[in-house]
């Protein structure tokens, strides 16, 4: 069975979004727009080896911030932490304040052009969940990044084809 090389490439190919704006990696190494939910990894500002694992979930606006083993951070109550408040700043630079605001379905999206102006429209409260997932998938982005360059195939993706044929 022959297959159009340039479908096939559309449908194996992820599509990846150039960051609005170049990001400084130390306070947020790991943000993405995922699973229905803003979510990254933020470092902490008093202990270097540890970080928060945080969310906001689209929509409904609840947040949860807690360390990677499940500790609840300490600022959270009410309303969004100091580590929300990065995780939010960080995805705008990456994604751009439109994008962040449509894809939270936050009221008024188009009108967003700060960290502050989103964080403000929030309506959502504390959520527990857990930092497990968000955490892996830092971890995953962090091995593809210690990779050396190059074009060959990764073995974990080895199940794509290369030449574009079905078989």
């Amino acid at each position: 069975m022959n297959a159009d090389p340039t479908a096939w490439e559309r449908r194996s190919v992820t599509l990846v979004v150039p960051p609005v704006q170049p990001r400084k990696l130390a306070k947020v190494p790991f943000v993405e727009l995922a699973d229905g939910r803003l979510q990254g990894v933020v470092s902490s500002g008093s202990d270097i080896g540890r970080v928060y694992v945080s969310f906001i979930a689209a929509g409904t606006h609840d947040f949860n911030c807690s360390t990677n083993n499940n500790r609840p951070c300490g600022g959270l109550y009410s309303s969004p932490c100091k580590h929300l408040n990065s995780l939010v700043a960080e995805a705008i630079v990456q994604y751009g304040a439109g994008r962040v605001a449509r894809y939270l379905r936050v009221d008024g999206a188009e009108t967003i052009e700060t960290s502050h102006d989103l964080i403000r429209r929030l309506t959502g409260a504390h959520e527990p969940g857990s930092a497990a997932v968000v955490f892996s998938r830092f971890l995953r982005h962090l091995g593809y990044l210690e990779l050396p360059a190059g074009t060959a195939p990764l073995a974990e993706m080895h199940w794509f084809p290369s030449t574009g044929a079905v078989r």
